[in-house]
């Protein structure tokens, strides 16, 4: 009598153990911002199809600022590829920094635009802050660079 329910205390534990460990994995969250990369497999792409995004200045710097104060500049880029440009997201490296960008599709030929805008409150001396762009060109991730020299009053 002993032997069954010692025998039944053990698969009872067993299924609930199997059971714990056996629950659906979710499904990986991914980010917003990630867009596949177009190249295939095999690391084969036909470039001829894709997007371009084409920019002649990544780094602009803002020279001297006054402590507290916000300046702005906004990079203009052209979609220079066959096919239309998609930024999913565009990501500051700081939370002083803040990035709006185009939503729409930008067809070939056609000018987009990336305002950065960087707040110096609470920041002094030489500061270098990173705009990451994730769109569906290749490469599918551009950083731009902004640089200041903040003077205090």
């Amino acid at each position: 009598m002993k032997s069954r329910f010692l025998l039944l205390m053990i698969c009872c534990i067993g299924v609930i153990i199997y059971s714990c460990n056996n629950k659906p994995k979710e499904e990986s969250k991914v980010e917003e911002f990630n867009i596949m990369n177009p190249n295939t497999a095999n690391g084969e792409a036909d470039m001829d199809a894709l997007p371009v995004f084409d920019i002649e200045n990544t780094e602009y710097n803002f020279g001297t600022v006054i402590q507290g104060e916000k300046v702005a500049h906004t990079f203009v880029f052209t979609n220079s590829g066959n096919s239309n440009l998609v930024i999913s997201n565009v990501k500051a490296s700081c939370g002083c920094t803040t990035p709006k960008w185009s939503k729409e599709p930008i067809k070939p030929g056609q000018k987009g635009t990336i305002e950065v805008v960087f707040d110096s409150a609470g920041r002094s001396g030489e500061q270098a802050k990173t705009v990451k762009v994730y769109c569906n060109t290749q490469p599918n991730v551009i950083e731009l660079r902004i640089r200041c020299q903040i003077e205090t009053n």
